[in-house]
């Protein structure tokens, strides 16, 4: 699966940020694409993430109410919706997928074998 992440940019704190992130291969009934952050000298943190077959969403609690993520049903495009934009969301922002993962592990970005290259949010205050 290969992963193509877009829509980053600056945004003043309150507003708002669409990221997508685009799927392409080979890609099986069971998938799930995950939204992991990352600032300097930080490993990888969740976010939120989709799992297909039955579209189940999950977020860290950090973002929980504020973000949503959803994908469409051909699962080649998923998107999250940051709502409520803080300065402490500033990050790059990867998109992640894997078709074999199970629920416990997909918190950890070391358990995601295809990776997107990161969009930079900017949240200013």
């Amino acid at each position: 699966v290969q992963l193509q992440a877009s829509g980053g940019g600056l945004v003043q704190a309150g507003g708002s940020l669409r990221l997508s992130c685009a799927a392409s291969g080979r890609t099986s009934s069971r998938l799930t694409i995950a939204w992991f952050r990352q600032t300097p000298g930080k490993e990888r943190e969740f976010v939120a993430a989709i799992r297909w077959p039955g579209g189940s969403t999950y977020y860290a609690d950090s973002v929980k109410g504020r973000f949503t993520i959803s994908g469409n049903n051909a699962k080649n495009t998923v998107f999250l919706l940051m709502n409520s934009l803080r300065p402490e969301d500033t990050a790059v922002y990867y998109c992640a997928a894997d078709q074999s993962i199970i629920l416990s592990s997909i918190w950890e970005s070391r358990n995601y074998d295809n990776w997107g290259q990161g969009t930079q949010v900017t949240v200013s205050s």
